[in-house]
């Protein structure tokens, strides 16, 4: 198989659909991988590193497209890319159908099948494919980073010989992926933390993490 992995070009996104690791698996299979130049730069990946592992590097996205039977993404392809995919090519992309409905509709005329991330259903057969569940874990892990660091106050408890400040409070709403990561993160910087969900069946999975959980009522 021929697979084209193109550079992302949204603002702001540094991820890359395939690192050197996977791509090593890939062409272990005899699968022949075209990387678009710079496509895991964003992500601390350099072109020479998928060479390493058996990658042809190529200068545009047209040019890892062209003739790919799979081209790998992480955001939706630009319209202008759509153009390079071959008639039967299947895009594995997020693709926010919600929204994007006109290029759904380019993808189809031209004749591409699309795999949309977002829309695997979330059973243990496809729990490798689940992208919400490991991304909703980084927005947990981020959501406190950046939270802490417009705290304008510590969240350990700090004693020094001038004194002891108290631990700073974190109140966590919503107690899935993101929520739990939100807890193991906000404990481990030694804040405080109390959450709530309406789902009371999360209160052990909370408590575990040691925090207190609050009930709706």
């Amino acid at each position: 198989m021929r697979i084209g992995l193109l550079r992302e070009t949204a603002a702001r996104e540094h991820r890359v659909a395939l690192v050197p690791a996977t791509v090593k698996r890939l062409v272990q299979e005899e699968h022949q991988v075209l990387v678009e130049a710079g496509a895991g730069t964003a992500a601390y990946f350099t072109d020479q590193e998928y060479l390493d592992v058996g990658a042809t590097i190529v200068p545009t996205a047209a040019a890892a497209a062209d003739g790919a039977d799979l081209v790998a993404k992480v955001q939706p392809p630009d319209p202008g890319q759509v153009t390079s995919f071959k008639r039967g090519a299947v895009l594995v992309s997020l693709l926010a159908p919600h929204v994007n409905g006109p290029l759904l509709d380019r993808l189809a005329t031209a004749g591409v099948s699309s795999l949309c991330l977002e829309l695997v259903p979330r059973t243990t057969k496809a729990q490798s494919m689940d992208v919400l569940s490991s991304q909703a874990t980084v927005a947990g892990y981020q959501a406190v980073l950046f939270g802490a660091t417009k705290l304008g106050r510590f969240l350990p408890m700090l004693t020094t010989a001038a004194g002891t400040i108290v631990p700073g409070k974190a109140f966590i709403i919503g107690a899935g992926v993101a929520g739990l990561q939100a807890i193991a993160t906000a404990r481990r910087l030694g804040a405080v933390v109390t959450a709530f969900d309406v789902r009371p069946v999360v209160k052990e999975q909370v408590e575990s993490l040691g925090a207190k959980f609050v009930e709706a009522g």
